[in-house]
């Protein structure tokens, strides 16, 4: 398989999606917003919708969707007092039906929408392998810059407020990085293994760390092996890689609590 260009950017790409996905999700499982991710996911229908109407790129008016949601939820839940699951639920119904109207009103079949439920990891090319390490490497820069902050306003934002922090600044970056993070994966892994990889990871290393610095590296070193052995069960099994990382999360995850249970 090391013979073809398209497995070698795959793998390239995984590594670099699960690492991202890794740091991303292990901010959102302890700050409970795991819902956050599905709500921007499909907020970003909307643009996806849009860009096949006007017959644009797609990924253009989905990522305008997916970072305007995200500050959305947080305008709603910081300036209006509306609850955050609330807020999120409000920007995925929005988002779904804006994209349904322009897609109904495209004319011919719309190829993009497979692509967003299901994507394709094979057709990861060089361009995006450089969006992916930009993305990852602007992501660690504002991790080691602002890590304590963050800490801080992932475990006790009122603790945060109270003691001066920028609580408002720090949340509305990572969610701005969490719909970075999205527009830049949704195409390649689709709706059901982005959710998956910035979730069940975390879920797993929160079993055996009790640091968020530990799960967070746990987490990234379950999501690469997850997706590495996805992967290469795909290239033996023909069925869609993204179905088998997804398969193989859920096992380490079920294994991990029984494990945990055990040890306890």
């Amino acid at each position: 398989m090391f013979e073809y260009q398209f497995f070698i950017n795959a793998l390239i790409g995984v590594l670099l999606i699960s690492a991202a996905a890794a740091m991303i999700g292990t901010y959102i499982v302890t700050r409970r917003l795991v819902a956050i991710s599905g709500g921007i996911t499909h907020a970003c229908f909307g643009g996806l919708g849009l860009g096949c109407f006007l017959g644009v790129n797609p990924m253009v008016p989905a990522g305008i969707f997916a970072v305007a949601s995200a500050l959305g939820v947080e305008w709603l839940s910081a300036r209006h007092r509306v609850r955050e699951d609330s807020a999120i639920a409000v920007v995925w119904a929005v988002g779904m039906a804006i994209g349904v109207v322009f897609v109904f009103l495209t004319p011919g079949f719309v190829p993009e929408l497979n692509t967003f439920l299901f994507g394709n990891i094979l057709t990861i090319s060089t361009e995006d392998l450089w969006a992916f390490a930009l993305y990852l490497l602007l992501l660690a820069c504002f991790f080691r810059w602002k890590y304590r902050q963050i800490l801080a306003c992932a475990f006790d934002p009122d603790f945060a407020r109270v003691s001066h922090l920028p609580v408002r600044f720090v949340n509305t970056a990572m969610i701005v990085m969490v719909a970075l993070c999205i527009v830049l994966t949704i195409r390649l892994v689709g709706i059901m293994l982005l959710m998956s990889m910035i979730s069940l990871p975390q879920l797993t290393a929160e079993v055996f760390a009790r640091r968020f610095s530990g799960m967070m590296g746990l987490s990234v070193v379950i999501s690469v092996a997850s997706c590495v052995a996805g992967l290469f069960l795909a290239t033996v099994i023909d069925v869609p890689c993204s179905a088998l990382i997804v398969m193989v999360m859920a096992v380490v995850f079920a294994v991990a609590k029984v494990a945990g249970s055990i040890r306890r």
